[in-house]
């Protein structure tokens, strides 16, 4: 990791009530005397201002060279790391998150970074584009505030949403904020239906980063947005049924405008720097034990899409001894291990994202996996779970071109034991018997697993709404961590549920937060879409 200090200038005060930071947003990403209000105004450049930055807060990055640790520290090391989808095999900091010790400077960060850029430069379009004026620009902020808000209410619970930019603003439960986001999701929806019935040209995309070239048009902004809603629909099944499938049912008629349905339509942040490669570059991103599992026993081929063989160890001077050989293995890291004293992981599976790979916000597989779920529910087109899970494996083995996948879901291969490559007992039994082949007669429970198994596979390297959906429904089962060092503040078994609240935050926010939460505020207390166990 290349550290920075990062010292938060602004407390909550300023950081939340932001009237001056966005009445200056302008001026402060312009040369001082160069952007003239005439110049503003040509091109719509005032509106695209505040747009270019909140597109690259989503899943943050900054595009500069040097700054990729802002990304390790808020999801890195935490979501990516929960998820089971990566580690990082330094040694200093195998005795703190990765083992439940929890850092804050890191735990503070998806909340401090999204509230110091993210947050401002939506405060600023709200202020400049007028529902009235540019009712277009006005229609996708919205849907760019809630892609990026909710990951940060995914992470902690309550935040502060609809408050933002007032003084002492108040903050809303989590219940509360789903409530607008869909709210936002269903206007958005509306207002661009309607002006692209009248108008019909997309005044943003030379900036629109999201979607793919040659889709940039505000049909695939409305697919994105009834893609979200079903999400989030589908994230609140287990504690509002009747609200998850009034919002799934409405973001799946076809009046609505659609849902992405094919490999091309990835929505992702596309030409900038992706942060998570920055950090593979330092040696920095290995793959997790829990996937490789998986990936290995299912003779997964997206495996050589998603990590480069092992290097193994050279028998060099210093290095640990390896149990059994691992070069040109697929090898991961176990989470948890405990071992500071040198850095023998090193050797592991990288994975293959570069700094020029697109960032990755929301597959069309994704979105086939979640239909499939509301089918299983009952929400739509019950019966159909079957045909849907299968058409998102297909879509996400199209969208990494890693071939046909009819002997994938034919297949009867289960996951694998793991086993460390430098010390017994760390070696973990396999959870699961899980198959990728569909089991007609299986109980709603196991055809769930096998779905939220493929959707967890299908959403790497997105650790946000992997780590996200595997506390919602308990899937895929992940390996424990092989050393809690949480003083049983979170229980192994049940695994870590949330980050606290930014100890950045004055004390008065943070009494109301974790009121709001309605328990402790530490990784063992559950969110409130998190109801321990699944409802049909």
């Amino acid at each position: 990791m290349k550290s920075n200090k990062y010292i938060l200038s602004i407390l909550l005060g300023g950081m939340i009530g932001m009237t001056a930071c966005t009445d200056n947003f302008e001026s402060l990403n312009t040369p001082d005397g160069a952007f003239t209000d005439e110049m503003q105004d040509y091109d719509y450049q005032r509106q695209l201002i505040p747009f270019k930055t909140s597109q690259t807060a989503i899943i943050y990055q900054t595009g500069v060279d040097g700054t990729d640790w802002q990304y390790q520290t808020m999801q890195n090391l935490a979501a990516d790391m929960y998820a089971g989808y990566f580690h990082d095999m330094n040694g200093s900091f195998n005795d703190k998150n990765s083992s439940y010790k929890l850092n804050s400077p890191w735990t503070n960060e998806q909340w401090a970074k999204t509230y110091a850029q993210g947050m401002p430069a939506i405060a600023s379009a709200e202020k400049i584009d007028t529902k009235d004026e540019f009712p277009d620009f006005y229609a996708v902020n919205k849907i760019i505030k809630v892609a990026m808000m909710h990951r940060v209410a995914d992470y902690y619970g309550p935040i502060i949403y609809k408050n933002f930019g007032k003084e002492n603003p108040d903050p809303e439960s989590l219940q509360e904020v789903y409530n607008d986001f869909f709210a936002d999701l269903s206007e958005a929806i509306e207002i661009l239906k309607e002006y692209t019935a009248k108008e019909g040209v997309e005044r943003f995309a030379n900036t629109d980063i999201m979607m793919p070239e040659g889709k940039r048009t505000y049909s695939q902004w409305i697919k994105f947005a009834n893609s979200l809603r079903l999400r989030l629909a589908i994230r609140i099944s287990n504690v509002d049924k009747a609200l998850a499938q009034t919002q799934a049912q409405a973001a799946l008629d076809a009046k609505n405008g659609g849902v992405l349905e094919n490999a091309d339509e990835t929505v992702g942040e596309y030409g900038v720097r992706n942060p998570l490669g920055g950090v593979n570059g330092w040696g920095e991103v290995f793959m997790g034990a829990s996937l490789e599992s998986f990936l290995n026993g299912y003779s997964d081929p997206r495996i050589s899409k998603y990590f480069v063989p092992a290097v193994g160890n050279t028998g060099a001077k210093g290095e640990a001894a390896e149990l059994f050989p691992i070069k040109g293995t697929y090898k991961g890291v176990r989470q948890g291990t405990n071992v500071t004293t040198d850095n023998r992981y090193l050797t592991h599976s990288k994975t293959s994202v570069t700094i020029n790979t697109p960032i990755i916000v929301m597959s069309a597989a994704e979105v086939w996996l979640l239909r499939a779920e509301a089918a299983l529910r009952g929400y739509v087109d019950a019966g159909k779970e079957a045909e849907y899970y299968k058409k998102g494996v297909e879509t996400s083995f199209a969208q990494w071109n890693a071939g046909d996948a009819s002997a994938y879901l034919a297949s009867d291969a289960v996951p694998v034991d793991y086993k460390d490559a430098f010390d017994k007992k760390f070696d973990a039994k396999a959870l699961t018997t899980i198959t990728p082949k569909w089991d007609a007669t299986a109980t709603n429970e196991q055809k769930l697993e096998r779905i939220i198994t493929q959707k967890w596979l299908a959403c790497y390297p997105d650790g946000c709404e992997a780590w996200a959906e595997q506390r919602r429904t308990g899937y895929p089962q992940l390996f424990k961590v092989a050393v809690n060092n949480s003083n049983g503040v979170i229980d192994t078994d049940i695994m870590i549920r949330r980050l606290p609240f930014s100890s950045d935050l004055d004390a008065g926010t943070i009494s109301k937060l974790t009121n709001l939460l309605g328990g402790a505020d530490n990784g063992g207390t559950r969110l409130w879409w998190d109801a321990g166990k699944n409802n049909f």
